[in-house]
């Protein structure tokens, strides 16, 4: 099996996928620089709509996500936030050791918090 990157966004504050969420996926190089190897937007069920990275693309490493929480945040509660989201960028950093597996990395969000696991 080949390895690969997956992710999803759901909104907890409103029960509901996180639709159009811009994800950066970074991986860290030799020189200790991250490098862009991945962007997407969250389709209307909060995924991306292919592995944010697959097969040979995926190498052991340390990698991170980026969810552009804060951007989505203020477009979906525009109404319902009495100040800037708190919210703006939520890096969630990972290793990779088996680069075979499937690594899904899911984001649960509200205006209040966020939390990740190791999904499957």
């Amino acid at each position: 099996m080949a390895g690969r990157i997956t992710t999803h966004v759901l909104d907890t504050g409103r029960g509901k996928p996180a639709a159009g969420m811009k994800i950066e996926l970074y991986r860290i190089t030799g020189d200790s620089t991250w490098e862009l190897v991945a962007e997407s937007l969250t389709n209307e069920n909060g995924r991306t709509t292919a592995p944010l990275l697959e097969s040979s693309g995926v190498v052991p490493g340390v990698y991170e996500l980026r969810f552009g929480a804060g951007a989505y945040l203020k477009q979906v509660y525009n109404s319902g936030l009495s100040e800037q989201p708190l919210w703006d960028i939520i890096p969630i950093r990972f290793h990779i050791a088996d680069a075979e597996q499937h690594y899904h990395i899911p984001l649960l969000i509200a205006p209040g918090g966020y939390s990740t696991y190791r999904g499957s």
